[in-house]
C-alpha cells in the first residue's frame, strides 16, 4: 500500500488526540526497539545478511533456477543497449504529422476540421483510429487555420554510421526529423526509405561521427524469453520496461505479416523503439498496442527482427521495397469450402478474383482455382501465399501447383512488382436493380431472383436468406449477387439448381458459391440440408 505525505500526517495527528503525547511517544519507542530486538533474535537482521543482500543483487548477478540461471537485473544490459536508443521528433509544416502511435496527422486525406487525416489502407493497424476521429479534433482558435505540428516516437540505431530504424507511421509526412539520444545530442536526420507493409522506415543522422549501434537478432524468439523495451514514451525519453515474449506470430490484420507479441509496458511514444533480448539484440521493433483505454494493458506488437532485417537491407540499397506480385484476391479454405471443391483437407489459398492484365491472368489463374503449392513450398493459407509471393524478386519465374475441377494442374506464372498503393483489381460495374421473380431453393436457404436481363455474367440476386441456415451463418445476405454455382456461371436461379444438382452427383455435401457483395467477390461453401428437412 501507498501512503501520501498527506495521510501520514493525518495519522500523526489521530495519534495525538487520542492520549498524552509525550507518553504515547515513548510507548512507541519502546515498541519499535522491542520489535527489533525479536527480528535480531530470528536472525534476519545482520551484517553478513545485508552484505550477502547486496551481493546478490548487484549489477550482473544471476540467480539459479531448474531451466538455467536467470538474471537478477538487467542493469548491464541496459547499460549495453541504451546508448543506442533515440527519441525521434517530427515537424509538419502546415499539416499534421502522423506520429509515434496513434498521434494525428501525416499525407492528405480526408478532412477533420482544422487537419488532414492521412490516407491509409483498411489493413492498417492505425486505419480505425484516424477514421474514428471527431470531425472538429485539430480545429484550434484560428477558424481551422493549419499550423506546424509536432510530434515524437522512437528509433534505434543499427550502424556506427548513423543508420536509424524506427516506424513508418512515425515519420510519415513529416517535413522535418531529429533524433536525441539519452544525453540530449540533437541530430537532424534524413529519410533514407518506407516500406508502409510493414510500417519500417530507414533514416539517416546527418552527421560524420560514429554512434553506438545494436543489431538485429538472427535468432527466433521463443514464448517466455525476457523481453525489455527501450523508447520515448509520452516523451519521457530512455525509458526501460521488461516483460516476457508472450505470443508468437500474431495476425493482427495488418497484411500478410506476422507480429511478436510482448507484455513489457509499451505507450504512445515507443512505436518504431527495439525490444531486446538478454543477448542484446533487438528482437522486434514496436509497432503497435492493444488497448481500450489507450494506454499499456500488457499487449503490445512488434514486428521481428527477421522481417525488419530484409526490409532494412533493401531501404538502404535502394530507398524502397521490391516484392513479387501474382495479380489475384484469395481467401482461406474452410472445411466445407473444401468439401465442396473436392479436396481432402482445408489447406491453400483459392482464387477469388483474378487482376486483369495481371500476371495470374496472363499465365492462366482462373477463379475458384485453390493453389496449393508454389515451386517446393506448400502453401497453408492465404497469408502464407501472400508472404511466399513477396518473398520473390519482381520477374522471376515461379511453378504454381493449383486445384482445379477434380485434379492438381501447375501453371507457370511470371510475377509482376507488387503495386505500392491503390486497388490493383479492376474496379466492378454498377448492377442495375433486379426484377422481382423470385424462387426459392430450399436446400440453399436462400430465396434468389435475376440480377437483371442480359448475358450469362450478370448472376443471380440473393432476395432473401433463410435464419439459422448455413448460408446466414457464413455472411449472406439479402442483395448479395452468386454469380457461379460449382464452377458454372449462372444468369438464372434455375442455373443455381443445376449448379447444386451437380454437386449432388459429385456425392459432395457442400455447394460452392461465388458471390459478389458490393465490389468484392469472394467464394462461400454453403452446406446442403437434406430434401426432406
Amino acid at each position: 500500500m501507498l501512503f501520501s505525505p498527506r495521510s501520514s500526517t493525518l495519522t500523526a495527528r489521530q495519534g495525538a488526540n487520542s492520549g498524552p503525547a509525550p507518553k504515547r511517544r515513548a510507548l512507541a519507542g519502546v515498541s519499535a526497539v522491542a520489535a527489533l530486538a525479536a527480528i535480531g533474535a530470528m536472525g534476519l537482521v545482520g551484517t553478513d545478511y545485508l552484505t550477502s543482500a547486496r551481493a546478490e543483487t548487484k549489477a550482473g548477478a544471476t540467480i539459479d533456477t531448474p531451466y538455467g540461471r536467470a538474471p537478477m537485473s538487467f542493469a548491464d544490459l541496459v547499460d549495453k543497449v541504451k546508448p543506442s536508443v533515440v527519441s525521434v521528433s517530427v515537424v509538419n509544416d502546415g499539416g499534421a504529422a502522423k506520429v509515434a502511435d496513434n498521434a494525428p496527422g501525416g499525407a492528405p486525406g480526408k478532412g477533420r476540421g482544422g487537419m488532414t487525416v492521412p490516407d491509409l489502407p483498411e489493413d492498417h493497424p492505425l486505419h480505425d483510429f484516424f477514421k474514428n476521429l471527431p470531425k472538429d479534433f485539430g480545429q484550434g482558435e484560428g477558424g481551422g487555420k493549419q499550423r506546424p505540428s509536432q510530434g515524437q516516437g522512437s528509433g534505434f540505431v543499427i550502424s556506427p554510421d548513423g543508420y536509424i530504424v524506427t516506424n513508418n507511421h512515425v515519420i510519415d509526412g513529416a517535413t522535418k526529423i531529429q533524433v536525441s539520444f539519452d544525453e540530449n545530442e540533437k541530430y537532424d536526420a534524413k529519410l533514407i526509405g518506407t516500406d508502409q507493409r510493414t510500417d519500417i522506415a530507414l533514416l539517416k543522422i546527418q552527421s560524420s561521427k560514429t554512434f553506438p549501434a545494436v543489431k538485429l537478432s538472427d535468432k527466433s524468439p521463443r514464448v517466455g524469453d525476457w523481453a525489455l523495451a527501450v523508447g520515448n514514451p509520452f516523451g519521457l525519453g530512455g525509458t526501460v520496461t521488461a516483460g516476457i515474449v508472450s505470443a508468437l506470430a500474431r495476425d493482427i490484420g495488418s497484411g500478410p505479416y506476422d507480429y511478436l507479441q510482448i507484455d513489457a509496458a509499451v505507450n504512445r511514444g515507443n512505436s518504431g523503439g527495439p525490444t531486446f533480448s538478454l543477448d542484446g539484440e533487438v528482437i522486434g521493433v514496436n509497432t503497435a498496442i492493444y488497448s481500450p483505454s489507450g494506454g499499456n494493458v500488457g499487449i503490445a506488437f512488434a514486428v521481428p527482427a527477421k522481417t525488419v532485417k530484409d526490409v532494412v537491407e533493401q531501404l538502404r540499397a535502394g530507398g524502397s521495397v521490391s516484392r513479387g506480385w501474382l495479380g489475384v484476391k484469395i481467401q482461406n479454405v474452410d472445411d466445407d469450402t473444401a468439401a465442396s471443391l473436392g479436396l481432402t483437407e482445408a489447406k491453400g489459398a483459392l482464387v477469388s478474383e483474378v487482376t486483369v492484365n495481371g500476371p495470374a491472368a496472363a499465365a492462366g489463374l482462373k477463379t475458384q482455382d485453390t493453389i496449393l503449392q508454389v515451386n517446393a513450398d506448400k502453401i497453408a493459407d492465404s497469408r502464407d501465399l501472400a508472404r511466399k509471393i513477396a518473398e520473390f524478386s519482381p520477374d522471376t519465374t515461379v511453378d504454381v501447383k493449383v486445384w482445379r475441377g477434380n485434379g492438381e494442374q501447375t501453371i507457370k506464372v511470371k510475377l509482376g512488382l507488387f503495386p505500392n498503393s491503390g486497388d490493383p483489381m479492376k474496379p466492378a460495374e454498377n448492377e442495375d436493380k433486379p426484377t422481382k421473380d423470385q424462387m426459392e431453393l430450399s436446400q440453399l436457404g436462400l430465396t434468389l431472383l435475376p440480377a437483371r436481363s442480359g448475358g450469362p455474367k450478370d448472376g443471380v440476386v440473393i432476395a432473401e436468406v433463410e435464419p439459422g441456415s448455413d448460408a446466414a451463418e457464413k455472411g449472406l445476405k439479402a442483395g448479395d449477387i452468386i454469380l457461379e454455382v460449382s464452377g458454372q456461371m449462372v444468369a438464372q436461379p434455375d442455373d443455381v439448381v443445376s449448379g447444386v444438382k451437380k454437386a449432388q452427383e459429385m456425392k459432395r455435401s457442400a455447394v460452392l458459391l461465388h458471390v459478389k457483395s458490393g465490389d468484392q467477390k469472394r467464394f462461400v461453401a454453403v452446406q446442403l440440408k437434406d430434401k426432406k428437412g
